[in-house]
This record gives C-alpha cells, structure tokens and sequence, in this order.
C-alpha cells in the first residue's frame, strides 16, 4: 500500500469514528426533542415541570457533545493528505520501535492492511512529546523508551 493509500484509509476512518458519534448525538437529539414536545401537561404538575427540566438538561448536554463533535470535523478538514514533513505535525503517520500513530483526532485503535495504528489528537499528551520529532529521535513516555522510525 502506498503512504497516499495509507492515509487516505487512516483518515477515512477518523471520518466514519466522527460520522457515526454525529449520527449517535443527533438521534439523542432528535429523541429529547420528540419527548419534550410531546410531553404533556400532567395533574401531578411538578412532576411534569421536573422531567422538563430534566430533558432540558440533557438537550444542553446533547448539544454541547454536538460542538465537540463539530471541533473534531474542523481538525479533520485541516489535513493535507499529500502533505509530507519531516516534523511531525498534524496529519503524520509516526511509525515507532513501540507502536503507530496517526497524529488527527482521539479515535482510538484503527486498522490498515492488518496493521495497527493509534489516530491520537496533538493536545494529547503522546501527542505533545511528538509534535516537531523527527526520524531518529528518541522519546520517552510513562517509563518507556522508544525511537521515531519514520514519519510519513
């Protein structure tokens, strides 16, 4: 696979990680948003204004995993595909003596051609001793030792 394939599949899937939680958030919304209109005045009249306020809470709460999920789009939109460096920054691939990055968004484990990858934000801190490394440098993270082996 080439380094161009190699990323495009690493930044797909950040893609669908951000698309399926936007999916998730908004069908969350969507059901609050039924319950709260559909909600109708009961005798028990406190009763009624509590779960109000409790569905109003979670709309708030809905709403701000909404924004954080629109800052994840933002950073994804910021990557150059075909941009190469040899510091690294946003969008690198970092293969190491320890383990495989992919310096985009906080998405966890992901797979390409059976290999194993970390999509890790640069605020993370794995993230910040990487940020500006070149090939060769030696790192040093929770006790463990290893070296940058190639950046792409």
């Amino acid at each position: 696979m080439t380094t161009t394939n190699l990323k495009q599949g690493l930044y797909r899937q950040c893609q669908v990680f951000v698309d399926n939680r936007l999916q998730a958030i908004q069908k969350t919304i969507d059901e609050i948003q039924i319950s709260l209109t559909s909600e109708t005045k009961s005798s028990a009249g406190d009763k009624h204004e509590t779960g109000r306020a409790m569905l109003q809470i979670e709309r708030e709460k809905a709403g701000q995993q909404l924004a954080e999920i629109q800052k994840l789009n933002q950073i994804l939109s910021k990557i150059d595909l075909s941009q190469t460096s040899n510091n690294i920054g946003l969008g690198s691939i970092v293969l190491t003596s320890n383990a495989n990055y992919f310096i985009t968004i906080s998405a966890g484990e992901l797979k390409v051609d059976n290999q194993k990858f970390y999509a890790i934000s640069a605020n993370t801190p794995i993230g910040q001793l990487l940020l500006g490394k070149q090939k060769g440098d030696q790192i040093t993270f929770r006790d463990y030792e290893f070296e940058i082996i190639s950046i792409i």
